[in-house]
Formats: structure tokens, C-alpha cells, sequence
């Protein structure tokens, strides 16, 4: 039975008066439940994040109405639907009317209590990534032996597009404090190409590639040019599986935050953070003199207040 079937079931069960253990759960953990450790596109997350908005109103309008609020298509709600596991708009709405009716029986506050607890979801959710990379991390050798890799590739190219580019650059940024050459690639086509092949010509071994949900198609073309130049990849990607796994060399995988209306990267951003201290690592005495050649210019440039 899918999850969307068992909710339904789990509704319509008759209990005896006064012994439902879901008339004792907050309406607002009950709507949340259902969007739970589900990948949602930005337009299904528009939709969820109304009905968490106006859950009393929106559990009894029609498909029609939902999408002409949301501003989605009628196609994207019952995508939306499929995405919970029902069958479809009706047989979720099935479910979200008895928890509306809940809500306006029992809180008058629920619509900030909803928000609240989806908040702290979201964070629950985060720790948990976090943990994911301490146990990643747990084999020290495996994490120092790619930033030895990373840290002796002159250049060493640092790959990230779409909504990866933010990882990217803050990697970036951070390496060139303790590299010699870091070249960031932020574009695809052909110039991700020509920069991956410069960075092949001038001696590069590695490129660190970001790959974040939703996976872009661009960034599956640089990762297949990098291989076809003879560079290798390092690839810090989300658990999900897909083709660009089979296309790198290594593979270090952070869940993304997926509970709010846009991701989250604190376990991709510590595991950023990770491989940068084992470049340090790598080669203490380059990274002692970088990081002082650094802070001297910045002192006498006043860089910072």
C-alpha cells in the first residue's frame, strides 16, 4: 500500500469515540506528514506551501480554483497529487478536509502553528544530512586522500552550475586562499568546454564538479567533457541516483534541505568545508605561507573593518 493509500486509510479508519491517536496529533504535524522526505519541483513546493498558508480554505476548493490561487496549471496539482502517492487531486483532498476541519475545531492559531513547526521540520531535516556526512566523514583517509588529489591538481578546476554556482563559488573562493590555481567554471556549453580544456593543457588532473538537485543536463555534459579531455572528477552531489554518478571518478553525496520553498546546502556546505581542510592538509607549509601572504595584503589594504 503507498503512503498516499495509507493516509487515506488511516482517515477514513472508524475508531472508537474518544481513542484516535490522530485526534491527539497537531493538524499542523498531520499536514506536514504528507510532504515529508518528498522531492518537490519549486511550482508543487508553490503548491504546498499554500495549503500550509490556507489549509482551512484551500482542503475544499476544487482543481480549478487550487491552481487559479497558486498560479499553477491544472496538470502541475495533480502532478502534485501523484507526487504524495494518491491517485490523484480528489483523493488528496479526501485527506486534507478532515485535518482542516480539525484545525478550525481545536486552534484558532493554526496557520502560525503550521509555519512554526514547518520551520523546525525543515531544520530536523538538516541535521539529519548532518549526520549523514559525520558518518561520510567517519573514514578520515578516504576524505584526505581526494583533498591530497585535489590540492596537488595545478590548475584545479571547480565545476557548478544553476543553482549550484553558490557552491562553487564559496569552494572557490575559499581554495585560492590555499592554492596556487583555481579556476571556476560557471557556465556551460562550450565554454565549460574550452575552460576544461585549458585547464587539461596547463596541467590539471582534477575537477571538483557540484551537482544539486534539480540536476541540470548542462552539468552532465562538463563532467562527460572533463572525462573525455583526461581530467578526473570529484563530484559532491544529493543521495539521489542518476547518470551523473556513473560519469565521475569519486562521489560524495549530501542530502540538500528540501522542507522550505527552496533548498538548503548546510551538509553539501560542511562537506565543502571538509575537503578544504584536508587540501590543507595535504600541504601545510604552501597553506601557512598562502593564508600569511593573504592576511599581509588584506592588512594593508584594509580589506576588512
Amino acid at each position: 500500500m503507498s503512503s498516499g493509500q495509507q493516509a487515506r486509510a488511516q482517515a477514513a479508519a472508524i475508531k472508537p469515540s474518544g481513542q484516535s491517536s490522530e485526534e491527539f496529533r497537531p493538524p499542523a504535524d498531520r499536514l506536514l506528514a504528507l510532504f515529508d522526505g518528498r522531492r518537490l519541483s519549486p511550482g508543487q513546493r508553490r503548491i504546498a506551501q499554500y495549503l500550509i498558508d490556507h489549509l482551512t480554505e484551500a482542503a475544499f476548493l476544487s482543481i480549478t480554483e487550487l491552481a487559479e490561487r497558486v498560479g499553477v496549471s491544472q496538470p502541475s496539482v495533480t502532478r502534485f497529487a501523484s507526487s504524495l502517492g494518491f491517485s490523484g487531486y480528489p483523493a488528496l483532498r479526501d485527506v486534507l478536509q478532515p485535518i482542516a476541519l480539525s484545525a478550525v475545531a481545536g486552534a484558532p492559531d493554526t496557520r502560525e502553528e503550521i509555519r512554526r513547526n514547518e520551520l523546525q521540520a525543515a531544520v530536523d531535516a538538516e541535521i539529519e544530512n548532518l549526520e549523514n556526512v559525520r558518518r561520510l566523514l567517519a573514514d578520515t583517509n578516504q576524505v584526505l586522500d581526494i583533498g591530497r588529489e585535489l590540492a596537488g591538481s595545478v590548475p584545479l578546476t571547480v565545476l557548478g552550475l544553476r543553482i549550484s554556482v553558490s557552491l562553487a563559488e564559496y569552494f572557490a573562493y575559499a581554495a585560492r586562499r590555499i592554492h596556487p590555481d583555481v579556476r571556476l567554471v560557471t557556465r556551460g556549453g562550450s565554454v565549460a568546454y574550452d575552460a576544461l580544456l585549458q585547464s587539461k593543457a596547463a596541467g590539471g588532473t582534477w575537477v571538483l564538479a557540484f551537482a544539486m538537485p534539480r540536476h541540470a543536463r548542462e552539468t552532465l555534459a562538463a563532467v562527460r567533457a572533463a572525462r573525455s579531455t583526461g581530467l578526473r572528477v570529484v563530484l559532491i552531489t544529493d543521495p539521489t541516483l542518476g547518470p551523473l554518478v556513473d560519469e565521475a571518478d569519486v562521489t560524495l553525496k549530501a542530502g540538500t534541505g528540501s522542507r522550505l520553498v527552496f533548498d538548503s546546502y548546510a551538509a553539501p556546505g560542511m562537506l565543502s568545508a571538509a575537503l578544504l581542510q584536508a587540501m590543507a592538509d595535504a600541504d601545510p607549509e604552501r597553506t601557512q605561507a598562502r593564508l600569511e601572504d593573504y592576511e599581509h595584503v588584506a592588512d594593508q589594504h584594509g580589506f576588512f573593518l
